[in-house]
């Protein structure tokens, strides 16, 4: 009894050693704390809001806007535009405002010259509407003057606005990154680089997954980072508000925008180890993008892996040759190898489901293997 409960004791120390050796790397990086608790909404941020009443720009190909941005966060910010669908007003898809916005993302919702505008008038209006963001950027006396960063835009939207903001980005190649709320498009062209986010409704009778956001997300390029989550039960409106799908959705939502619009890798883990990894909330989960770890050593190895979480294969991008060991949480080497060539793959089907660390020059990066 005495020997079994040692050993129990030398397995948590080794645990807790390797969770410092193998998840610091990547921590380190980090220079806030991002956690799942940190993508709650409420954010940290209070929130203030424009209209065109302050003088912001009256946008041709839209009709009216809010604005809602942080008073009490740290310039510069990053920006998404919001469009809702057809037949249907600002009001119902306005939570996304203060949402993003009290995480430090200012957020311009807008609506739609006629309410019956097709997804590629909605295009053009998220795109006016990031004009009106690039004007408050330079607007005299705005409290948004100098204080944006405009190579950070992304657009949103839900139904046919949600159609309209993946047009969007094939239209404009400025645009960061796309939030399509259970999207409504068909003869779908989607040949965009922009990093693209689809929630989707399981049993939406407006837009079925399989007519719309399945064949959207199959639809953009494979080299273009993507993930398509489809909501347990959901129906059209699922994702209309951050709340939709117990907050899952806008913590998903949010962790996007972080990680390819304001470029912060901080929020790859969070993706890859926590939100994406078995959700209750999901019906089914469909993902292709890349993150980038940053090691700790002097000279900084840039590596990409993907995908994480992965059934069998991981890919690596390595500007070099390396070698590299596959260590289970236990410590035990699981398999080493060298890995050469432009291509480079890691065959992972022998192991089993859980979590393990892969080791490359003093820097490690926590993969998961799946069913």
């Amino acid at each position: 009894m005495i020997l079994k409960k040692s050993n129990k004791i030398i397995v948590f120390y080794l645990l807790y050693l390797l969770a410092i050796q193998y998840t610091g790397s990547t921590i380190a990086q980090c220079e806030e704390e991002v956690t799942i608790e940190s993508l709650y909404n409420p954010g940290p941020f209070e929130v203030q809001t424009l209209n065109e009443s302050d003088g912001i720009r009256n946008g041709p190909d839209y009709s009216g806007a809010t604005i809602y941005f942080p008073t009490n966060a740290s310039p510069p910010f990053a920006s998404v535009a919001v469009v809702p669908g057809f037949n249907s007003l600002p009001f119902t898809i306005e939570q996304w405002g203060p949402f993003y916005a009290s995480h430090g993302i200012v957020t311009i919702v807008i609506g739609t010259n006629s309410l019956f505008n097709f997804p590629e008038a909605r295009a053009l209006a998220l795109l006016d509407a990031l004009d009106t963001i690039r004007a408050e950027n330079s607007r005299v006396n705005s409290p948004l003057e100098g204080a944006l960063n405009l190579n950070q835009l992304a657009v949103s939207g839900w139904s046919m606005g949600g159609g309209g903001a993946q047009r969007a980005a094939v239209l404009d190649d400025r645009i960061s990154g796309v939030v399509a709320l259970c999207p409504y498009l068909f003869n779908a062209n989607l040949n965009h680089n922009s990093p693209v986010l689809i929630f989707s409704g399981e049993i939406d009778p407006t837009a079925p997954p399989e007519l719309h956001a399945d064949v959207h997300y199959n639809s953009t390029p494979n080299e273009t980072n993507k993930l398509l989550f489809e909501i347990d039960n959901g129906n059209h409106s699922v994702a209309n508000s951050p709340n939709g799908g117990n907050g899952i959705i806008g913590r998903i939502a949010l962790s996007w925008l972080k990680l390819y619009v304001e470029q912060n890798n901080c929020y790859c883990s969070l993706l890859i180890e926590n939100l994406l990894v078995s959700p209750p909330e999901a019906s089914k989960i469909e993902q292709s993008f890349e993150c980038e770890f940053l090691g700790t050593n002097a000279t900084e190895l840039s590596i990409k892996v993907y995908p994480i979480p992965t059934n069998n294969f991981i890919n690596l991008k390595i500007k070099k040759d390396v070698e590299y060991e596959l260590i289970s949480p236990l410590g035990h080497r699981m398999f080493k190898g060298t890995l050469r060539g432009e291509n480079k793959q890691i065959d992972l089907s022998k192991l089993q489901v859980g979590l393990y660390y892969l080791r490359i020059n003093n820097h490690s990066i926590k993969i998961i293997k799946q069913n």
